[in-house]
Parts: C-alpha cells; structure tokens; sequence
C-alpha cells in the first residue's frame, strides 16, 4: 500500500516538475547560444545548489535548473522540444495541440508482468504499456524497482544518490548524463584551465598545489557533464585546488605518456600529495558527482603538517632537527584542518609545519606558549626564537583564508631572513652552524627553551665572541647526546641548551646573583624552572667536564642555590 502511496506521490511530481519551461528557469531567451545556455546553468546551479543553499526550497530549484539545462544542453533534445514541446520527439496530447509547444503531460511504461520497474517522461500520454529492451536508455528516464524491500531504497537512492559518467540522476548530477555532440563545450569555462604538457610541467608537477584534471577529446560523451562537476568542485574549494582540462586529441604525446591515450571515455585525476613529497596522478573512479568528487579532492590535498601532541609540543620544538623554520597550529580540530593541509603544501619547501589539538585556550601549556585565543599559528625561527604570529584566526571562507595566512606566513619568512637565520647563500661557518642548533636565549623563546617545561636548562652565558664560539661547540655537541637523567636515576626529564648574551641580559644574571658574573667571560649556568634552583660552572671548558658537571647535576650529586627571583628577559 505504501509503495503505491510513494508512486502516486512521485507521479504528481514529476507532473509539476517539468511542467516549467526550461528557458524560463534558465533565464535565457530561446534564441540563447549554447555558451549562454551553460553560463546561466553553472550560475544558477552554484546559487542553489544543496551544499551551498540551506533554503528549504534549493533542492526543488536546483533539479529543475538540471532538468532545464539537460534539455537545453542537447541539440536534438532542445530542437525536439521546440518543435513538441518534448524532448523525446513526436507527437503527443496537450494544450490542445498534440506534440505542440506546451504539452506537459506524463506517462509511465510499465515492464511487464512480474518486472515490477516503471518509467516516467515529461511529455508523453497517459498511458500504461509493456517496455521492451533497455527502459533507461535515455537520460531522461527514470526507472524505479518496486518489488519488495527494494522500493524504498531504490525510489530515494535515485533522488538523492550519485551518478556515474554513463548515467544521470534526479538531483545528483550536473548536468546532462550524456554530453553533447562534437563541437559542444569544447572552450572550458574561465576557471578550468586549458592544460598542456608545457603548463602541466610548469604549474602543476610538484608546485605544491592540488590539481584536479579532466582528460577528454571533444567528441567524448559526457564531456560537459564532467566539465561542470569539475568547476563546481573548484569553486567550492577554491584557493586549496585549481581544475585543468587536457584535450587529448590535440595533446596526444602527453596524454600517451600519462598513460591515459587512446582515450575511450572521460576520465578524471587529481594531483595528489597524499603519499609523498613529490605529486602524483592519481585516478577518480567514483560516481560523477559534486559530493563525491569533492571528499576524494579533499582526501588527497597535502598531508606535509606533523600532528603534534600538546604535551609534547615544547619538547619537540626544543629537539626537532629540521633547519628550516616552524610553524605551529593550535586549534581544536581533532584532525589537521584543510586549510593548513593546503598551506603545508604551498609552503612545505620553506617550513616545517605541524599542528596540534588544543581544547581550551585557558589550558596553562598554551598560555606559557604566549597565546591567548584560538585558533593561534606559533613561528620559530631557525635560531629558535618563538614568535606567535597570529591568534584568534576568523577567516571568512577558504579563498580568503589561505590568502591571509599566506601573507602572514611570507611576513615570518622575512622576519627570519632578516635574523640571519634562513636562506643564507654562502656557506656558514663551524660557530654560525653550532649557534643554529644552539638557540640564543630571547625574550620570545624563553618560555619554550628554559621554562617550567624544562626539567633543566643549561644556560652558556658569553661576554666575547671567542667565548661565545667555545660554549657554542660544547652545549651543541651535548645537544645532540640528549642526555636525560634516566642515564642516571631512573627519571625521564629533558635537558635543553642555549645560549645568553651577558652584556645585552645583565638582569637575566641578576636573578641568579646580584653581582651578575661580571667578573667572567664565560660560564654554565644549570638552571631547574621548575624548582627555583641553579648552580653554576666555571672551571676546566672542556667536553669531558662539562658532560661531568651536567651529569652531577641530574644526578643529584652538587648542591644547587635558591633563585634570587625568576629571571626575565628584556
């Protein structure tokens, strides 16, 4: 009883459905070429469609901008229609005038006995007749199976399900299921780019940038239909993808080497980062749809961004070996955010990216980090300086979003350039390579290298260059032996290492004692943050001795002092 109740329901339907005229709901005259055909049909159909119009009423709008544009899209369809108002053709009842202008009248065929499958059609009479052979052989036929349990599955399925490159669906599809003849759609719309071997060599190998790819020939059926979910698809992700388009009848050579000539059919990829560094072509075999199209582009944007434990974070930049820069999101995305995948890639030449998931902003792990609201991206600079470079992000939607952080992102570059830190073109020297991995003690680093997180910090003060080179040598060649004291009780805290200019943070020293150590050229300075306690170094400056001196420390064998106060950084 429901299954009749649904077919009455969906028969009404499709009465009212394509009783409109198609050049009506496309807003075109009905002398409109096909190129205005297709403008109006990709502006409406970004204006109404579901994922972008929460309207009640977008859906019902949206399937009859796709019925229209699937008549009006085809010449034979379209000249059908002028003539009969039909776009199957031939004569009919309506309107008072058979087959003329204005009959809209729906008829259902039947499969016979046993086949449980009916099919509707704008413009035919109302009629119940046996259907031999294939009853969806046209795009514009619907078939249904309402035997059994399938019913309901099959009816809404159709409606709301995926199509595939031979097939159409009610509310699915863009456009046609089958493409237009030779000659149709052959200029790409202004926002899918024409690609050939010499672009594809300049803009898209290993740019960093995603790229979905349309390989067709002109004469390809289903071309424009693919051709529309593409710029759909890009527009909805813009500024993370750009789309391109190969004509393999004139690329031939290119297409042959991509493995996709002789060319039977349409065939999408994208070119993805999702495995490595290095990009790759990538091959969608899903349903032609917006919905699915855009999750497998989204799947395969670049995954160069490190996730992070929030725990672990300050050690880790502490420790990480990467020369280049870094750069830090903090959000409350349980997974790296698209944006910052897409920023990766851009940018995965010229910094180490990472992310991590941050639920409160009061946390006092964020806070000791200088940030304040979130989202927040942190910057540390090759010498490990920290910088927040920004706090809570609102950006208005994907486009503008990347736009902004790239601006942000190339204003840190060249705060890092100007330290001296990035991009030297001569070859650095012994102490120039020591002090990269040996960060100097700042007022924007202070927290992350020598804050309570860290267990103990050793701290080589310098007053000269000469001294400056020799703790340098020492404190990195420690570093890289990333001693703990679990060497020597059992704990399990780290140990961090940098470097202070004395004559430039005399009330750092002051701190530890009034006098400062100014009567010293060099010294160590082991500092415990987290206890308030320190003992300093001063003797024998060589790599025996001071591993000793640091192994004492962790072990608890040398008396340390109580702080003054905590010490700060100008």
């Amino acid at each position: 009883m429901s299954a009749f109740f649904l077919f009455f329901v969906f028969s009404t339907f499709v009465l009212v459905a394509f009783s409109i005229d198609p050049y009506k709901v496309l807003g075109v005259d009905r002398d409109a070429s096909q190129r205005d055909i297709q403008r109006a049909f990709h502006k409406l159909s970004l204006k109404y469609h579901p994922d972008k119009n929460n309207d009640k009423s977008a859906q019902a709008k949206f399937s009859e901008i796709n019925n229209a544009y699937e008549i009006l899209s085809d010449e034979e369809k379209r000249k059908n229609y002028d003539l009969y108002g039909d776009e199957k053709g031939g004569p009919n009842l309506g309107s008072g005038n058979p087959g003329g202008p204005g009959d809209r009248s729906t008829y259902f065929t039947y499969g016979g006995p046993g086949s449980g499958n009916f099919n509707f059609r704008p413009g035919g009479s109302h009629q119940a007749r046996p259907s031999f052979g294939n009853p969806s052989g046209s795009s514009s036929s619907f078939s249904f199976d309402f035997s059994g349990s399938n019913f309901a599955e099959n009816i809404f399925s159709t409606f709301f399900g995926g199509g595939n490159p031979n097939g159409g669906n009610l509310f699915g599809g863009f456009g046609s299921s089958q493409g237009p003849k030779s000659g149709h759609g052959s200029t790409p719309p202004s926002n899918v780019q024409p690609i050939n071997s010499k672009v594809f060599a300049k803009e898209v190998a290993d740019e960093g940038l995603t790229w979905l790819l349309l390989f067709y020939t002109p004469s390809s059926n289903g071309y424009e239909n693919a051709e529309s979910i593409l710029e759909d698809v890009a527009n909805s992700l813009h500024g993370a993808l750009k789309a391109g388009s190969v004509n393999c009848k004139d690329e031939k050579a290119f297409c042959k080497e991509r493995g996709v000539w002789p060319l039977k059919s349409n065939r999408i990829f994208v070119y993805s980062y999702r495995s490595n560094e290095k990009g790759s072509l990538v091959e969608y075999k899903g349903d032609w749809n917006f919905k699915n199209l855009k999750s497998f582009c989204q799947d395969h944007l670049p995954r160069f961004s490190k996730r992070v434990e929030l725990t672990e974070l300050d050690h880790f930049l502490r420790t990480a070996t990467n020369d280049l820069p870094k750069v830090i999101l903090l959000s409350r995305k349980k997974e790296t955010p698209v944006i910052w995948r897409v920023l990766s890639g851009l940018y995965h030449k010229r910094y180490a990216f990472y992310d991590t998931e941050v639920h409160d902003s009061s946390d006092p792990k964020v806070r000791s980090l200088g940030v304040k609201a979130l989202p927040a991206i942190l910057g540390m600079m090759s010498n490990g300086q920290k910088h927040v470079l920004s706090s809570g992000i609102v950006v208005k939607d994907l486009k503008n979003g990347v736009s902004e952080l790239r601006g942000i992102l190339e204003n840190f570059e060249k705060k890092n350039k100007k330290a001296g830190a990035f991009g030297k073109t001569t070859k650095s020297s012994p102490s120039e390579a020591r002090d990269e991995k040996v960060p100097l003690l700042e007022k924007e680093n202070v927290e992350t290298v020598c804050g309570e997180s860290a267990a103990l910090c050793i701290i080589g003060v310098f007053r000269s260059s000469r001294s400056r080179e020799s703790l340098a040598s020492i404190l990195s060649t420690m570093s890289q032996k990333t001693l703990t004291r679990g060497q020597y009780h059992g704990g399990r805290d780290p140990v961090s290492y940098c470097l202070l200019d004395a004559s430039r943070q005399a009330q750092f020293l002051n701190a530890f004692d009034k006098s400062g150590f100014k009567s010293q050229d060099k010294l160590l300075v082991a500092y415990k943050p987290r206890r308030g306690k320190f003992v300093v170094f001063s003797d024998d400056f060589t790599l025996e001795e001071v591993e000793r001196f640091i192994g004492s420390v962790l072990n608890g064998d040398t008396e340390l002092k109580k702080i003054l106060r905590k010490p700060e950084l100008r």
